[in-house]
C-alpha cells in the first residue's frame, strides 16, 4: 500500500543542481511507502550485492539510503537521507545541531574531495570565556551549557554536498526522515540505554525532559513507538526552504535564543554568546584529501581541522617502518600488534602538538606525511611498552618551507579512561551503481551533546567546542586552542581507500579519539591479518592515544585472549572498555560485486544493505 503523506507542491526544480533545462530535470521519485519505514526489516550486519549498497549504525537509515539509490538519487543524496533519517532515531550521537566531514569519490571524474561542515566557534566566544579566576569551569558544567555550543555545520554541509555533487534535492531525500519522525520508531535497547546514561542532565533541562522522558521523567520504555513530529516540522522546512531555514530567520533566532538563555534548567545552565550572525556567516568548506599510502594502497582521509587522516597516515607511515614485511612472519602476532599500538603513541603525540584549524594554524601536513620523519620516530619504538608518554617529534624539518621551528606551544594531554563521552557520533557509508563514494562522520560531539533540546524544534545542540584544548594555565599556548570563529580539532576519520587508481574500500566509526585507532585497526586486519572487512571490523579492539597513565584502552573481550595477555608481558597496561567504536565500510569485491559491513554487536548491531543482492 502507498499511502499519500507529503503534501507538498511538486513543481519542477530547474537550476537546482546545475540543471539549465526543464529536460535535465530529475524528476521526484514516488512517495515512500509508511509501512517500510514504520516497519522496517530486521537489520543484517554484512550483504553483498551490485547496484549501490549502504551500512549505518541502523535499519531504518540504510533503509533511506537504499530507497533513494533506487530512485534516482546517487550516494551523495543517499548519504544525506540517510543522516537526515539518523538525526530522528540516533538524536544522541548526531543531527542538524551538530557539524560533521563527508569524504566523497566521484566516479566520472576520477577524483577525490572532501566536505568539512565541522561546527566553529561563535565570532563572540574567545579562550578567556572558559575560565573563572583563571581556572578551568568544570567539565560537567562546560559539558551541558551554552557556552560548549559551536554554530552547527550540518545542514549547510547537506546543502553544499546535494548542490555541488547531488542529483536531487532537499526535497527528495529528506521524505523518508519525514516519515521517520512523524510516524515514529520503536525504541530499542541502545536508545533506552544512551537516555539513562544521559538521565540526571536531560531530567534538568525542561525542554529536553519534555521531549525525551516519559511523564514522570523516566527513559522512554524499550518497545514503545517514539515520535518527533517538531523535527519533522523542521524538515519539512528544510525541504520547502534550504539551509537558510537553518541559518536565517526564525529557526535561527530560535538556537541563538537557545544558546543565550538556555531553557529553563535546575541548576540553571552556563549561557552562551552565539549571534545571529554567526549563523547567518557559516559556510561549509571543500577541502584537498589527505592522501597516505599502505602496502601499495591509497589512503584518502579527511584534512586539518580533522585530525584523523594525518594521524592515521602517520601512524601506517612508522608501522610500516618497523613491519615492512606486513603480512609475513609478524602476522597475527603480539610482535606486530605491539608496534602498531606503539605507532599510534606516537602518532597521537604529533596530534595533540600540532593539529589544529589550518585556517588558524600551520598544520606541518607534509612533515607529518613525510617518511624520513617517521623513520626518525620509530626509532623510539621498543619491544616493550614505555614507561613515559611520548614527546612529539618536530615535523617542521620535513617540509618544504619549514617556517616554524618547533610547535606552537607545550602538546595537550588527555585522559583516555572510558566515559560516555567516547560513545557518541555516527558513521555512514554509501556507494551507487555509478561507482560515486560517500564515507561520512558526523556528531552532536558528546553523547547526547550539550543536553539542550532547541524548544519546539526537536534536536539537540552540540557541544563541539569542548573539543578545544583547556590547559590548567589560561596563558598556556597550543594549536588547539579556542579563538573566535575557529574549528575544533577533530578525531572523525572518514577514509576511503584505493588500488592502483580503483576502490578497495571505504570506512569510518564514531568513538571520539578512539575513532582514529577503531579505524586503524580495521585496516591493519584487514591488510596485515588477511581478514575480509566484516571480520576486520568486528574483531576485538584495543587502542592507544598517548594517555597520561600509558594504559591502552580494550574491550572487555579483548581482555579476554590470547594476544592481551601476551601484551601484558611486553609491559602493556590496560584500561577496560565494554565497546569502542561503532564502524560502518564497504569492501569493493574483484568480481565487481561489493561487500556492505556493519556491527554485529556493537551498539545492538548495525545494518547493511544493497540494492541488488
Amino acid at each position: 500500500m502507498n499511502i499519500r503523506w507529503f503534501a507538498l507542491p511538486l513543481f519542477a526544480l530547474v537550476g537546482f543542481a546545475g540543471c539549465d533545462d526543464s529536460s535535465s530535470v530529475v524528476q521526484p521519485p514516488p512517495e515512500p511507502s509508511l509501512e517500510e519505514f514504520e516497519n522496517p526489516p530486521a537489520p543484517a550486519a554484512t550483504a553483498v550485492g551490485r547496484g549501490g549498497a549502504a551500512a549505518t549504525v541502523d535499519v531504518r537509515a540504510t533503509l533511506a539510503a537504499i530507497y533513494t539509490l533506487k530512485h534516482g538519487g546517487n550516494a551523495i543524496d543517499a548519504s544525506v537521507a540517510a543522516a537526515a533519517v539518523l538525526g530522528v532515531t540516533d538524536p544522541f550521537s548526531c543531527g542538524i545541531g551538530g557539524g560533521g566531514f563527508m569524504v566523497v569519490y566521484l566516479a566520472k571524474e576520477r577524483r577525490f574531495i572532501t566536505i568539512d561542515h565541522r561546527e566553529k566557534a561563535p565570532g563572540a566566544q574567545t579562550h578567556a570565556l572558559f575560565y573563572r579566576n583563571d581556572k578551568p569551569i568544570p567539565t560537567n558544567d562546560l559539558i551541558t551549557s551554552g557556552l560548549s555550543v559551536g554554530v552547527p555545520g550540518t545542514v549547510r554541509g547537506w546543502e553544499e554536498a546535494l548542490r555541488r555533487y547531488g542529483k536531487l534535492t532537499f526535497r527528495e531525500v529528506l521524505r523518508p526522515a519525514i516519515v521517520v519522525a512523524e510516524k515514529g520508531f520503536v525504541v530499542d535497547a541502545t536508545f533506552a540505554d544512551q537516555t539513562g546514561r544521559n538521565l540526571d542532565r536531560f531530567r534538568r533541562i525542561s525542554s529536553t525532559r519534555k521531549l525525551f522522558l516519559t511523564d514522570a521523567g523516566d527513559p522512554r520504555p524499550v518497545g514503545e513507538r517514539f515520535k518527533n513530529p517538531e523535527l519533522g516540522a523542521v524538515y519539512r522546512k528544510i525541504a520547502e526552504g534550504g539551509a537558510k531555514v537553518m541559518y536565517e530567520g526564525e529557526l535561527a533566532q530560535k538556537i541563538v535564543e537557545t544558546v543565550r538563555q538556555p531553557p529553563e534548567a535546575n541548576p540553571p545552565l552556563e549561557p552562551g554568546v552565539m549571534a545571529v550572525e554567526d549563523l547567518a556567516n557559516y559556510e561549509a568548506r571543500v577541502r584537498v584529501p589527505v592522501e597516505s599510502s599502505y602496502r601499495g594502497h591509497t589512503i584518502i582521509g579527511m584534512p586539518a581541522p580533522s585530525s584523523g587522516g594525518l594521524t592515521l597516515g602517520e601512524t601506517l607511515n612508522i608501522l610500516a617502518v618497523v613491519a615492512p614485511s606486513g603480512a609475513g612472519e609478524q602476522n597475527g602476532t603480539e610482535e606486530h600488534v605491539h608496534r602498531y599500538l606503539e605507532a599510534s603513541r606516537l602518532a597521537f603525540a604529533d596530534r595533540n602538538a600540532f593539529h589544529g584549524d589550518p585556517e588558524y594554524v600551520d598544520v606541518p601536513r607534509q612533515g607529518l606525511l613525510a617518511i624520513p620523519f617517521a623513520t626518525e620516530r620509530s626509532a623510539l619504538i621498543t619491544d616493550r611498552a614505555p614507561t613515559a608518554a611520548a614527546k612529539p617529534g618536530n615535523p617542521y624539518a620535513y617540509q618544504d618551507d619549514p617556517s616554524p621551528s618547533g610547535p606552537p606551544g607545550k602538546p595537550s594531554t588527555f585522559d583516555a579512561s572510558p566515559t560516555a563521552m567516547e560513545k557518541e557520533t555516527t558513521h555512514i557509508t554509501v556507494t551507487d551503481d555509478d561507482g560515486n563514494i560517500v564515507s561520512y562522520t558526523f556528531t552532536i560531539e558528546a553523547e547526547g551533546g550539550s543536553g539542550i533540546v532547541v524548544p519546539g524544534h526537536g534536536f539537540l545542540l552540540n557541544n563541539e567546542l569542548t573539543d578545544f584544548d583547556i590547559p590548567s594555565d589560561p596563558k598556556a599556548k597550543a594549536a588547539n586552542l579556542l579563538e573566535p570563529g575557529k574549528r575544533p580539532r577533530s578525531s572523525m576519520t572518514p577514509t576511503i581507500v584505493t588500488k592502483d587508481g580503483k576502490p578497495r574500500l571505504a570506512l569510518g566509526s564514531p568513538g571520539g579519539s578512539t575513532i582514529i585507532t577503531t579505524v586503524g585497526q580495521a585496516l591493519v586486519n584487514f591488510f596485515d591479518f588477511n581478514m575480509p572487512l566484516p571480520a576486520a571490523l568486528a574483531a576485538p579492539r584495543v587502542s592507544q592515544r598517548n594517555a597520561t597513565d600509558l594504559r591502552d584502552t580494550a574491550e572487555t573481550v579483548f581482555l579476554a585472549s590470547d594476544m592481551a595477555t601476551k601484551l601484558k608481558a611486553r609491559g602493556h597496561v590496560f584500561t577496560e572498555q565494554a565497546e569502542i567504536g561503532a564502524a560502518t565500510g564497504i569492501q569493493f569485491n574483484d568480481d565487481g560485486t561489493v561487500t556492505a559491513a556493519a556491527e554485529p554487536v556493537r551498539r545492538g548491531g548495525g545494518s547493511a544493505m544493497v540494492v541488488k543482492p
